[in-house]
């Protein structure tokens, strides 16, 4: 679920909306990477992590570790941006910072399904 939530900011967001908010938080990032490439990294990293997860074999730590790609990116984005000045910047720092350290520490998590269901396809 978390796959299709990030892509789908990804592409409503980033790609179809970005917003003056957004990219001006995002200034220093997006002088060395354009906002389209960013926003279709997002789509890209939401699709990997739904794969992961549809998946027989998966391990839960790549799709999650796929999300907290993104979100990092975010983080240490909006951090410059606060740190350089712009205030609006500070809060989606917090809230970025504590999504990508919460996404990453779900990834290492063991699977809460017993070994005998997560088996698919037998």
């Amino acid at each position: 679920m978390g796959g299709l939530g990030w892509a789908a900011y990804g592409y409503l967001g980033i790609l179809n909306d970005p917003g003056y908010a957004r990219s001006r938080s995002l200034d220093y990032l997006t002088a060395h990477v354009p906002l389209t490439l960013l926003g279709w990294g997002w789509v890209v990293c939401g699709l990997v992590a739904v794969l992961a997860g549809l998946v027989a074999s998966h391990r839960q730590s790549v799709g999650f570790g796929t999300l907290a790609v993104p979100a990092a990116v975010w983080a240490a984005a909006f951090t410059i941006s606060a740190s350089r000045g712009y205030g609006p910047a500070a809060g989606s720092a917090a809230a970025w910072v504590s999504f990508a350290i919460l996404i990453t520490m779900v990834s290492g998590m063991e699977d809460p399904l017993p070994p005998h269901l997560r088996k698919r396809g037998d």
